[in-house]
Order: structure tokens, then sequence, then C-alpha cells
């Protein structure tokens, strides 16, 4: 995964979602930014899903490639792109998958436990994410950027 442009970022580019915050803690390979409210999730079409625009404070992990102090401002940057492909892992594919699970074997089973198994597939599923969370970290490598 290429890191993402400065220039992209500084010229608003549409295909970046931002996020501003702060620097909570600072190690010498990560760097903890909590995430403060934001005025662009009320126009943001994944907002319901996103958990970004709830009123607590979100932390975010990064890795520390520059010199960072605590309490500095910053701005949280992801490709658009791989927002999506964020929502579609932790909730359009567990659902598709409840619902097929529920579909295939309630020609089989009883309704109640159909819904069971349903519900059941969900426990390996995330089991399998958590276990696969260095891969997703790599992938969805979130940049930040000191305010000018």
């Amino acid at each position: 995964m290429e890191k993402l442009d400065l220039d992209i970022y500084k010229n608003g580019d549409r295909k970046v979602i931002t996020h501003d915050g702060v620097i909570a803690k600072v190690t010498d390979k990560n760097i903890t930014v909590a995430l403060m409210g934001n005025v662009h999730c009320e126009a943001c079409n994944a907002k319901g899903a996103c958990g970004v625009s709830e009123g607590d404070t979100k932390e975010i992990i990064v890795d520390n490639n520059g010199s960072y102090k605590v309490n500095e401002p910053v701005n949280v940057v992801l490709q658009k792109e791989l927002g999506l492909k964020a929502v579609f892992w932790a909730y359009v594919f567990p659902f598709i998958l409840m619902i097929s699970v529920l579909l295939i074997s309630s020609s089989f089973v009883k309704e109640w436990m159909a819904g069971l198994l349903a519900f059941a597939v969900l426990i390996p599923y995330y089991l399998v994410l958590y276990l696969m969370q260095d891969t997703f970290e790599k992938a969805f490598s979130v940049s930040i950027f000191k305010y000018n």
C-alpha cells in the first residue's frame, strides 16, 4: 500500500477522508491520536456505520514517522476507498454472511436453530478478523499531517 501524498491532501482532493485530532501519546514506534468531533461527519454517507461521528473521543494508533509532540494538533487522513473497504469488512460482509446462513440453514433445520446458526457464524468470522489484525493494519494505513 502506498503512502498518502501530501500534495493530494493539501489540494483538498475528495478521495481522502480527513479528521482533526490531537497527539495523545508518542512512543518510538507509534503515535496515539485522539480524534475530535468533525463537522464533515454530518455530510458523510457512511456516518451511521463509521462510529467516528459519535460523541465520544476515539483514539487511533499510527506509525511514528516524524517528530510529533503530545497535545499537538494534527489532521488524520485516510483514503476514502480504504474507508469503504473497512465498512465492507466490518458491516456489509458479516450481514451477507448471516443472511446466507439463515436462508440456507432454514431449509434444513428449525427456524430458531437457523437463527442461532446465523448469529453463531459471526463468532468465527470476527475471530478470523482479529487474528488477521496485523494484515488489516498494514492494508488500512492512516497518515497524519501537522497543521501548517
